[in-house]
Formats: structure tokens, sequence, C-alpha cells
């Protein structure tokens, strides 16, 4: 395909799903993650497999890692395609003991970098078009307990989709929001049968399943879906349960 893909939190879980889709559909990929380890591994696999990637470790908190990582891959390539900003960690904590300085933490890691990372490959976008994919999650429907700080990012990721989608649209730039459900990341073959019952597709997720839904959102000839939140979680939130 030729272009040139950003994926951030790459190096792990459904991040190194995404990338490993695009670079084997002959994709570009710029793995972006703070984990040096992980993410160099990732890419020498992909390399020796005859694929383009390379790896730019990125802390998203750090505005200035953010911009070194879209200035860095446009003075490479000469042009940014996509941006899959799926970078972002948990904060599952009672209410009453999370520190301000978590609070910061996750909405740093998760909503402001979703900001500052379209902002700035935007600025190279708008010469000739693109596409941004934003991962939130099903939590910004619906929550367990212990839980708000996860749930606001992923609520404000939903939102800040539209509105990047308004701003952008002048400049031929779709941006979309994908809400997984549950995604095994670990032992697939551990999961147990009540666990894929309770999704209408009789199955839990894989981080393929949402990189595909990546592909299709960054597609030139989908570029009327814009603005847009996605939900792929084999249909689990719209299960209705009842307990007996």
């Amino acid at each position: 395909m030729n272009r040139v893909v950003i994926v951030t939190g790459a190096a792990n879980g459904i991040g190194r799903g995404i990338a490993n889709r695009y670079a084997h559909n002959g994709d570009k990929v710029i793995l972006a993650d703070i984990d040096v380890e992980a993410g160099t591994k990732q890419t020498l696999e992909l390399q020796e497999q005859g694929k383009e990637a390379f790896f730019i470790k990125t802390d998203v908190r750090i505005e200035q890692d953010i911009k070194n990582l879209i200035n860095q891959t446009y003075q490479t390539y000469g042009k940014i395609d996509i941006l899959i900003n799926n970078a972002g960690k948990g904060l599952f904590k009672s209410p009453f003991d999370v520190t301000v300085e978590e609070w910061d933490d996750v909405i740093q890691t998760n909503l402001r970098s979703v900001f500052l990372c379209s902002r700035e490959a935007a600025r190279y976008m708008k010469q000739s078009g693109g596409s941004i994919v934003n991962i939130a999650s099903t939590r910004a429907m619906m929550s367990e307990a212990h839980s708000e700080g996860y749930a606001a990012t992923k609520g404000g990721i939903v939102a800040i989709t539209h509105a990047l989608a308004a701003s952008f649209s002048e400049y031929q730039i779709t941006v979309n929001a994908i809400s997984p459900g549950w995604i095994e990341t670990g032992n697939y073959e551990e999961l147990r049968k009540e666990d894929h019952d309770q999704h209408f597709s009789k199955r839990v997720g894989t981080p393929t399943d949402i990189a595909n839904a990546c592909l299709y959102l960054t597609d030139s000839k989908n570029n009327f879906v814009t603005g847009i939140n996605l939900v792929v979680d084999g249909g689990m939130t719209r299960k209705m349960i009842y307990e007996e």
C-alpha cells in the first residue's frame, strides 16, 4: 500500500496487533512506545520478515517526544498518511484512594496524547489528507466500580474524535474512534466457554479484530466515514443480561 502509518503504544497488546497488520498489508509502519525492549524486538521481527518498520521511543505524556515522533517520521518518509492513537494505561482504584498525580498521569497518557499526536500529525497530513483513528473503549459507555479515570479518558476520546473530525474536515483528514470490548491479549486458549458465550459472536475478541477495523476506517475508499465511534465488541454491550 506504500502508506506511512504511525501506531502509538505499538509494542504490546492491541497496538502490537495493529502495527503487525499494517506491516503485513504492505505499509511502512512506525512503532512508537515507551517500552524500548519490546518495541525494538517487534521491529526487528518485522524487518526480518521483509516488512518496512522502525521504532521510535516515545513517552506520549511528553509533548517533545510526540513532536520528535511526528517530525522524525516526516523527515524519513516525506509524508504521514495514518495515525493510530492507541497508547494508554489503566487506572482501576477506589476514587477515595486515587491521588492527583495518578489522575493526571492517566489523563495525560490516554487523552491529552490523542490531542497532541493528532494536532502534530495533522500539520503534515493537511497537505494531502490522511486518516486518524483513536482507540477508545466500551468503558466510555459502561463501567465497573473504581474505573473513573480510565472511563473519563475513554469518554473524552470519543468526544474529541468528532471535534477533531470537524476541525480537520477542510483538509480531507478523517478522524474516527474505535471502542474495543473484551480483547484478549494474553493466552486465548485459557478462556472459558462462559467467557465466549457473553458475546453475540460467541467468542472473545483478538487484536486482529481491532486491526481490521483500523484498516476499514483508514481505507481511502471509506472517506465518507468520519467522526464516528465504531464499537467492536462482539455484541457484548447490546446483550441484555439478567441475574437469576
